[in-house]
């Protein structure tokens, strides 16, 4: 994986941790909302690096 693969998976996971151990309401909703970002933003990177293979012609 790419250097921004690799630091959008780590963004992912350390928000989804600190969305866990929110005590707030508020608090787990943004961090929730943010890990969903950064996760799209990672499987972003990897469509882009060509580590996950699209093959638009279904057989």
């Amino acid at each position: 994986m790419s250097k921004f693969a690799w630091l959008f998976l780590c963004l992912t996971i350390v928000t989804g941790l600190l969305g866990l151990s929110a005590s707030s309401q508020e608090g787990q909703t943004s961090a929730f909302i943010t890990a969903g970002v950064f996760a799209s933003l990672l499987l972003l990177t990897l469509v882009m690096g060509r580590r996950i293979k699209f093959d638009p012609v279904v057989r």
